[in-house]
């Protein structure tokens, strides 16, 4: 098990990664690409690549040299910063491998001088919720998209 940091030529595995491992939430949350096309369910190699050219870092997960995982580390100014799409996939949930990206991203946070580490997710999501809250994160504020579906509740961790 090992974690790398990402590179432009990646960007396909990435995407595939991402969008496979959210595609239970958007079968949850009656996401599709009409009435979400924003959200990660639908992330293209166009979409990653996008991330790469604004300066957004991405890091892979692998497992016996398989990229099952992978997390973004977006936006470091200021003292902030957002960890995005942060995706294993289905497959290979359970094995805490999202808690091990996450902990990576602390360190690396840190490393950076990061005094804030924040994401989005569905505020109506539960389980996530709970799962962020039991890493350290607190509850932010929820906010409106006229883009998605549902509101996005933002978590905050605080270094």
């Amino acid at each position: 098990m090992s974690t790398k940091r990402a590179k432009i030529e990646d960007a396909k595995i990435l995407s595939s990664i991402i969008s496979e491992s959210n595609k239970d939430v958007a079968n949850e949350f009656g996401l599709n690409i009409n009435n979400a096309a924003k959200h990660p369910s639908f992330c293209t190699k166009e979409w990653v690549i996008s991330d790469f050219e604004k300066g957004e870092e991405y890091f892979l997960y692998f497992k016996d040299n398989l990229p099952v995982g992978c997390v973004a580390f977006e936006n470091p100014r200021a003292g902030v910063a957002y960890l995005n799409r942060l995706c294993v996939l289905r497959e290979f949930r359970h094995h805490n491998i999202g808690k091990e990206l996450v902990w990576f991203i602390f360190d690396y946070a840190k490393r950076k001088d990061i005094k804030r580490l924040s994401i989005g997710i569905i505020a109506k999501n539960t389980r996530l919720k709970n799962w962020y809250l039991n890493l350290g994160f607190k509850e932010g504020d929820t906010k409106t998209f006229f883009y998605l579906p549902f509101d996005v509740l933002f978590m905050n961790h605080i270094f």
